[in-house]
């Protein structure tokens, strides 16, 4: 059972928060550098999406229809659902960052990572988290603002003209950019990679910082927390069966399939962090909190999937086929006759 080290670090970074929390003018100064983080972080983003393999992948059209459809259709569709259990399990504040949970791109990384581990299409794996998140950079912030409207944090004009200016912008900034620096950041990836989480641990102290100041933890139960983590377990299981037995009723192949399941079935918890501090402002820390409860568990029970996968992959490999066998010594004795 993996326990992501980062999950531990983000845990930490809200202790860190909750004991001292940004106050007054540092405050100030630590969402100054939170907006410049997330700025950053999708201009680093642009700078290493390749133009080139992503149009490579549409070669492959119908397998990226069906995750950017689980991801931003389905999933959508099961957190509007999820509106019949408040108040009675869910209270509005944790059903808005369960249906923000619901809006975020999938993930890359460990969609790459358990395709691989499960031997399914690789290629289609990173084609497909790609696109996810290229089309989550507006299909999110548009999909907040039509489902969540003005609960969402004070969703409005301005707040889509921040999104605009710290998300769209510098991610086509790296693009541009891309021809002349992507050699650089391909051979600096693991020293991006760690300012990568570092601007997003910084994210995150300066939302539940803005949240321990305003004291929105005392919305907050067990009893609450524990129905959330109930909710959330059935639509990520609702979402595996979905991908996988769906993926066969299109008639895609085995590869093919898990490629879909572990793509279309996970959410970016790097993407949806960045998003939702400029989607909430001050409210940021109780919507993000679905998504970091969903991400630990998506790792866990994917992990296992891929470990079951690649254990069936490898009896079908090194199973006999007496029936193979059977029907040639049957067509030899025909032709003898």
């Amino acid at each position: 059972m993996p326990i992501d080290p980062y999950i531990l670090l983000l845990l930490g970074t809200v202790g860190l928060a909750a004991l001292f929390p940004a106050r007054g003018s540092a405050a100030d100064v630590a969402s100054g550098a939170s907006t410049a983080a997330v700025a950053f972080l999708f201009f680093l983003y642009g700078a290493r999406l390749s133009t080139r393999e992503a149009l490579d992948g549409l070669r492959h059209w119908r397998l990226h229809v069906t995750v950017l459809a689980c991801t931003f259709v389905v999933f959508p569709l099961l957190g509007l659902a999820a509106r019949g259990l408040v108040p009675v399990i869910l209270t509005h504040p944790l059903y808005q960052g369960l249906l923000f949970l619901t809006l975020v791109p999938s993930t890359v990384q460990s969609s790459i990572a358990f395709t691989s581990m499960a031997r399914g299409n690789v290629p289609a794996a990173i084609c497909a988290g790609s696109f996810s998140s290229l089309v989550g950079i507006i299909a999110t912030p548009l999909l907040a603002a039509s489902l969540l409207g003005g609960n969402g944090g004070g969703f409005s004009a301005d707040s889509l003209l921040k999104i605009v200016l710290q998300l769209l912008v510098p991610f086509l900034a790296g693009q541009v950019l891309r021809r002349w620096i992507g050699g650089f950041v391909t051979r600096h990836k693991q020293v991006l990679g760690l300012v990568d989480r570092g601007s997003i641990l910084l994210v995150v102290y300066t939302a539940f910082s803005a949240g321990v100041v305003q004291g929105i933890w005392h919305q907050v139960s067990p009893a609450r927390l524990g129905g959330l983590v109930v909710v959330e377990a059935v639509i990520l299981a609702v979402m595996l069966l979905l991908t996988w037995y769906g993926g066969k009723a299109l008639r895609f192949g085995r590869a093919d399939r898990i490629a879909i399941q572990f793509a279309g079935s996970k959410k970016s918890l790097a993407a949806g962090l960045p998003m939702a501090s400029v989607l909430f402002g001050a409210q940021a820390a109780l919507a993000v909190l679905p998504l970091m409860l969903f991400h630990q568990m998506q790792l866990i029970v994917c992990a296992v999937i891929a470990k079951g996968r690649a254990r069936e992959a490898a009896t079908e490999v090194n199973a006999p086929q007496p029936a193979a066998a059977s029907r040639t010594v049957v067509g030899t004795g025909t032709r003898s006759g």
